[in-house]
């Protein structure tokens, strides 16, 4: 954080949020089917429509939450992760007041609390951090389109869009391959890299960069290691629409009929929760072990890597340099519709 000091920064991070116990589950999963960007119909049909959904999936999602204790640990990895990029930014410069906060898009703490806590404590810089590292429609656009219209309090703002191949946060992955590979042993293993599903009309119909962006992550990481078998699958799909393939079921079926064992590495989420903890840890962990695919190992979230953390300091460091929305580090490569960076540039 280059420049005056004394100045009191803000530092917004924002995640999509989870249900903190059973009640929470269906007004969460409502919230959820509610955004525009997750179902793109009209307001009177989506609402009623967001309230079936959550009401036909409400006994499921209560049982996968169950697993892990009832509610989602997506909060307590996130204030962690928050207090770990505080206590970095206050160290390194202790002439400036820093305060992060989290602004979740689904459930508490609801942007909407988060933008009154930042206008009450009155800042002169704001950061808006999104912790997705790659850039969507789905969550980053709309994350920050939720906190324009709701911040009404004070401060000079600029967004971080996206840190798609941010150095940290590749090394942090990567240290994380290593680790797993190491207990893999000389077993014969392939590493798959799992992201969140998207539908494929997302990429093509709204010139979303997030297929390109895990791309380039996976190749970077896969280059840091040294990889020579690796692939990329998505996971999460719901509904009817043609999804990102394959799947990540799909990739652990096609490595037990390789005679290879896996290393899952989820490389769309910086915190664990339902995604990798049921999803990953538990039923495709079954899946593997049904298909005689093993071993079957999983990579950690990066969470409060020290790698990580620092790239996000450093993002935040760069962005109040400047206004407007921009990448930390490389971002897509080419000019996607999309981009919020882009439209700054045309």
């Amino acid at each position: 954080m280059s420049g005056r000091d004394g100045r009191r920064v803000a530092v917004v991070l924002f995640n999509l949020g989870g249900p903190d116990g059973p009640a929470a589950v269906r007004p969460f999963l409502a919230n959820l089917f509610s955004d525009p960007a997750i179902i793109d119909l009209p307001g009177l049909i989506r609402r009623p429509l967001a309230n079936f959904i959550a009401a036909r999936r409400e006994t499921s999602a209560q049982a996968n939450y169950a697993i892990m204790g009832g509610g989602s640990p997506l909060l307590p990895e996130t204030q962690k992760q928050a207090q770990a990029l505080q206590a970095a930014l206050a160290a390194a410069h202790p002439g400036d007041v820093v305060r992060t906060f989290i602004a979740m898009r689904y459930w508490n703490p609801l942007t909407e609390q988060a933008a009154a806590e930042v206008a009450a404590f009155a800042p002169d810089e704001i950061v808006l951090l999104p912790l997705y590292p790659q850039f969507s429609t789905t969550t980053t656009a709309s994350s920050l389109k939720r906190w324009h219209e709701v911040y009404r309090g004070p401060g000079r703002s600029r967004a971080v869009c996206c840190y798609p191949r941010a150095e940290g946060w590749i090394a942090a992955l990567a240290e994380g391959v290593r680790a797993k590979l190491v207990e893999a042993g000389d077993a014969p293993v392939r590493v798959l890299f799992s992201a969140h599903g998207v539908p494929e009309k997302i990429i093509d119909g709204r010139g979303d960069p997030y297929q390109e962006q895990v791309q380039a992550a996976c190749a970077a990481v896969a280059q840091a290691v040294g990889l020579g078998d690796w692939a990329i699958c998505y996971q999460s799909r719901v509904g009817p629409l043609r999804w990102l393939g394959p799947s990540t079921a799909e990739a652990i079926a096609q490595a037990g009929a390789d005679g290879l064992g896996v290393v899952v590495t989820p490389v769309a989420f910086v915190s664990e929760h339902i995604e990798t903890l049921v999803e990953l840890d538990v039923e495709y962990a079954e899946l593997a072990h049904r298909l005689g695919v093993a071993p079957y190992l999983r990579v950690a979230a990066v969470g409060v890597a020290p790698a990580f953390i620092a790239a996000l300091a450093e993002a935040v460091d760069q962005a109040l340099g400047r206004t407007g929305v921009s990448p930390y580090g490389p971002g897509c490569a080419g000019r996607w519709a999309a981009c919020p960076c882009q439209k700054e540039a045309a």
